[in-house]
């Protein structure tokens, strides 16, 4: 076949530094029980070490022409290649215990997680590579320049670890920003178990829709009567200042006491 040529409408920058290669999977340990899904295996760089790692591996890959690459470079009962976005793509259908890897396009990172989230009890663990600008904000502790709703959403599902930074020459064509690899782990108690998620969602989304307001102006009519001090939240307080376990308990009261309900389509 001839050279793939990376099409900037995918947000393709193949991974060509065999270190960094090996410490990804090094970071994975698989082993031949996993049940290994893979986001974007492009050419393959990650996808040939995790297959000799494991019996069998599924693939989620956009590019019909990568997609029709790997089908000719593998024994289809070894790797399984599913030609779709990983936005549509249901993730929960793939099974239980999975464990989720990639090197995530930069145009889609933020509403991948977003989108993972729904299958977040079927997972292991997730290994991602991205922007690290998204992996510093994925991290960020509360009153940092970095903590915003994508911070809270996953702190309040996973416990996560910036592993390593990879530097832009480790890719072709490489990109202009410096990448990270993270760890992402289910809580075996999620930080939220007692509000709809729904509508613990809303509530940090239009927080922080508004972060350079207090929460009392951005929240509006949805704080009327708020009990600030039973919460143990400053009514000056600002989104950015709140952890995920004080959306938490916000939600709850809005939920109990002010009836707050957010229908799904509305998450």
């Amino acid at each position: 076949m001839p050279p793939h040529r990376a099409r900037k409408r995918f947000g393709q920058h193949f991974l060509i530094d065999e270190a960094v290669v090996d410490a990804i999977v090094r970071a994975i340990a698989p082993t031949p029980a996993d049940t290994l899904v893979e986001i974007g295996p492009g050419l393959g760089a990650l996808t040939m070490p995790l297959l000799r790692a494991v019996p069998w591996l599924m693939v989620v890959e956009l590019d019909r022409d990568l997609a029709a690459r790997l089908r000719a470079r593998c024994d289809p009962a070894r790797l399984r290649v599913v030609e779709a976005d990983a936005l549509e793509v249901d993730f929960a259908a793939f099974g239980t215990r999975l464990r989720v890897v990639g090197n995530l396009p930069y145009n889609i990172s933020s509403p991948l997680l977003f989108h993972l989230l729904d299958c977040a009890d079927r997972v292991v663990d997730q290994h991602f590579m991205l922007q690290r600008e998204v992996v510093d904000r994925m991290v960020a502790r509360p009153s940092t320049p970095n903590y915003g709703r994508l911070s809270v959403m996953l702190q309040a599902r996973y416990g996560m670890e910036k592993l390593f930074d990879v530097a832009p020459a480790s890719f072709d064509p490489p990109p202009r920003v410096t990448s990270s690899v993270v760890r992402m782990v289910p809580l075996p108690a999620p930080a939220v178990v007692t509000v709809r998620w729904a509508a613990f969602a809303s509530v940090v989304a239009r927080a922080f829709s508004q972060r350079r307001k207090m929460l009392r102006r951005g929240l509006g009519d949805w704080t009327a009567g708020l009990d600030w001090s039973g919460l143990a939240i400053a009514p000056t307080a600002r989104a950015e200042e709140l952890s995920v376990a004080d959306f938490a308990r916000l939600t709850d009261w809005l939920v109990v006491n002010a009836g707050l309900r957010i229908h799904p389509k509305n998450q």
